[in-house]
């Protein structure tokens, strides 16, 4: 899977932001990237998303136990990859049908979210269990919602191209041609909202990033961890009305 997001859209972490010789390039300008995520991986689509970006999707080459999957639900654009093992407990949570599957679910826990927003956000995310990572992007509130499982099970990994335009994918190289040494690995047991930025869902604790250093002892990219010394103070997401935006509540 690949994502690109305006930064007007997805505003990066600042310690995932360029410099000047981290030789990233411009993911979206003439939809760079996408195209080669699509020369790369056969049986590949892309869907442009105008000005807030592109995502793109390929079955192929997939790990039979961690399945891809695409969804689109009332401009609701879904990437998912892995596999959910409660997925009867949350149909059943979310009053889906039999036939639900996991891009399905993440759609229907996000659409509760926005819409009514009974849990907090992390009580969502920490509710499914398994082997998963997936980004959603809500066209009707230009809103991103991400998340990899508390293990990391999922190859998955983000920074920013040359612009601070913010990019997400399964695919390492591609990351890592879009972000130059930006790329790093996306937090494991985290998710990231357009209006939230990065948080953890299994810890309270603020996150901290802390440089990523490769086999020749070059910076590259960050890490984000559990910053022990600092503890969150707990937050609730109060029932609203279904008029409400999920987005500027989180």
């Amino acid at each position: 899977m690949l994502a690109i997001f305006n930064k007007s859209v997805a505003k990066s972490p600042d310690a995932l932001q360029q410099t000047p010789e981290n030789g990233a390039v411009s993911a979206l300008k003439d939809g760079f990237l996408a195209a080669q995520f699509s020369s790369t991986h056969s049986g590949s689509f892309v869907i442009n998303l105008a000005s807030s970006g592109f995502i793109a999707h390929s079955s192929a080459r997939q790990n039979p136990l961690l399945p891809r999957l695409f969804a689109v639900v009332d401009d609701m654009f879904c990437l998912f990859e892995g596999h959910i093992e409660n997925i009867a407990a949350l149909k059943q949570q979310y009053g889906l049908n039999k036939t639900a599957n996991e891009v399905s679910i993440v759609i229907e826990a996000y659409r509760t979210l926005r819409d009514r927003g009974p849990y907090p956000a992390e009580h969502v995310v920490r509710g499914i269990e398994g082997r998963f990572a997936f980004v959603l992007f809500d066209a009707t509130s230009q809103s991103t919602f991400i998340a990899s499982d508390v293990d990391g099970s999922v190859p998955f990994f983000w920074g920013t191209d040359a612009e601070g335009h913010l990019v997400v994918s399964t695919d390492n190289e591609i990351a890592k041609q879009g972000c130059g040494k930006s790329f790093s690995p996306f937090p494991k047991g985290c998710f990231f909202t357009s209006s939230g930025g990065l948080r953890s869902y299994e810890h309270p604790n603020e996150l901290k990033a802390v440089p990523r250093v490769d086999s020749s002892g070059e910076v590259c990219g960050m890490t984000f961890k559990v910053d022990e010394g600092s503890r969150k103070g707990k937050s609730a997401m109060p029932r609203v009305g279904s008029d409400a935006n999920w987005s500027q509540h989180y």
